[in-house]
């Protein structure tokens, strides 16, 4: 069945929903829709541990009868199903307290244009295939050295999906994507010392992702180089975060500043609209409608529509992020990002990674980070890590068994550079990220 086809029958379905809400007594409406294929391998030791097939979907409706609302979600598509969703959800509605907040997105927010973000570039589920290539990443990844002993696998992944969004203002539109990603995981021994480390790749277009010896080989290096760690003594030193990492630093922005965590009065960044947070010289984009983007929609999970925008501007928080009900409980309007952020773009001093080790001079190059010791609501931030210890710009040798600690808004304000070679595997497109001190404790 063509996609075209496939995605017009998906709409036809949430616009019989709802019809068939209104129908029943509801004011609004929406519902959203989903269908995935997919295939997962993996393998352990280079013998197939593992193969899945994805062939599944489901439809989630929400129902405001006046100020109150109801839910009901359904796996099965049947008509007789779907009726008793939308019928459990005005129910339910009729029952819940009244929220002055709830309802749909404001009717002038919703998207009406839906561009092309080429974001589907579907590639035959080929089970042999992808059994050679996880098989083939392991191989690659336990030649690379003696000292790589053991495996925790590698895995391979497709899906080829779609999803469609509809409501009572009038949208119902949808888009087909494609995800695919390539992932290794090796152990190296080395006299006493055992080590792991990882690598994978990930893209919309699957001959766009890295070989399957790189990947492999990636992994089986990151692991080698972490074998002789030791631990260091308990110091305050300049931290270069990895840019394989650096994105959850932002991450813990996102948290912060976005509506749900102002309205509750649990974020560390209340009150700090166009107040510097960052070095004058930082800038964060918004680029919703990158092409082939792994964060890339024209409309968020509520039908606002997405487009460009200043996170961060000359180091000043530039806007919060809100959904509709965390904008109305905080007198403002959505600006698109129900369901998250859109491929935020962080700027950068133009520095290489060795740029970045010899503007560090002695300090940590920090390479992994363990455990979830960030406090949003009072910045504080203390987290394992592992890395390497660096003297004069030049990697000495690995460290391990470390906490590192600081505070969330010093540690933005004390950012000294971020690296032009970014990491765009993800939803933040970010380089290593280079801050003035922190406190290391070790021995």
């Amino acid at each position: 069945m063509q996609i075209e086809q496939q995605l017009s029958e998906i709409q036809n379905v949430v616009d019989d929903v709802l019809k068939m809400a209104l129908s029943k007594g509801a004011t609004q409406a929406e519902a959203s829709m989903s269908k995935v294929q997919g295939i997962a391998v993996s393998s352990r030791m280079q013998e197939v541990e593992n193969v899945e097939f994805t062939n599944d979907g489901g439809l989630g409706i929400s129902v405001y009868v006046g100020k109150r609302k109801g839910s009901a979600s359904t796996a099965d598509l049947s008509k007789a199903a779907l009726t008793l969703a939308v019928e459990k959800a005005v129910d339910i509605a009729r029952y819940t307290s009244e929220d002055p907040c709830t309802g749909l997105a404001d009717a002038e927010l919703i998207a009406t244009e839906f561009p092309d973000l080429d974001l589907y570039h579907p590639q035959e589920l080929d089970t042999e295939k992808a059994i050679k290539t996880t098989i083939e990443t392991e191989a690659a990844a336990m030649n690379y050295d003696p000292r790589i002993t053991n495996s925790d696998g590698a895995s391979y992944n497709a899906n080829l999906g779609m999803r469609v969004y509809g409501n009572t203002h009038g949208i119902n539109a949808g888009y087909p994507s494609s995800r695919y990603s390539l992932s290794c995981m090796v152990i190296g021994s080395q006299d006493n010392d055992m080590q792991r480390d990882y690598a994978y790749t990930v893209d919309r277009q699957a001959p766009l992702l890295k070989s399957a010896a790189f990947v492999g080989q990636e992994a089986a290096k990151a692991t080698v180089d972490r074998l002789g760690a030791r631990k260091i003594n308990t110091a305050n030193v300049p931290v270069l975060f990895h840019k394989d990492l650096a994105s959850s630093l932002f991450g813990h922005y996102v948290g912060a500043i976005s509506g749900g965590s102002l309205y509750r009065r649990s974020s560390f960044l209340l009150d700090s609209l166009d107040k510097q947070v960052f070095p004058e010289w930082m800038n964060i984009e918004e680029k919703p409608l990158i092409k082939s983007g792994l964060a890339s929609s024209s409309f968020d999970n509520e039908g606002v529509s997405c487009s460009d925008m200043t996170i961060v501007d000359g180091g000043r928080l530039a806007t919060y992020l809100y959904t509709t009900y965390s904008a109305r409980k905080l007198n403002t309007v959505s600006n698109g990002h129900a369901g998250g952020i859109h491929n935020w773009i962080v700027g950068d001093t133009g520095h290489s990674d060795a740029d970045l080790l010899k503007e560090m001079g002695t300090g940590l190059f920090v390479t992994e980070l363990m455990g979830q010791g960030v406090n949003i609501v009072t910045g504080d931030y203390s987290r394992g890590a592992a890395g390497f210890w660096v003297e004069n710009g030049i990697i000495q040798y690995p460290v391990h068994e470390i906490t590192i600690a600081g505070d969330l808004r010093d540690m933005f304000k004390n950012i000294v550079a971020i690296g032009k070679d970014k990491d765009v595997r993800g939803s933040v497109q970010t380089g290593s990220v280079l801050v003035n001190q922190m406190k290391i404790a070790g021995n």
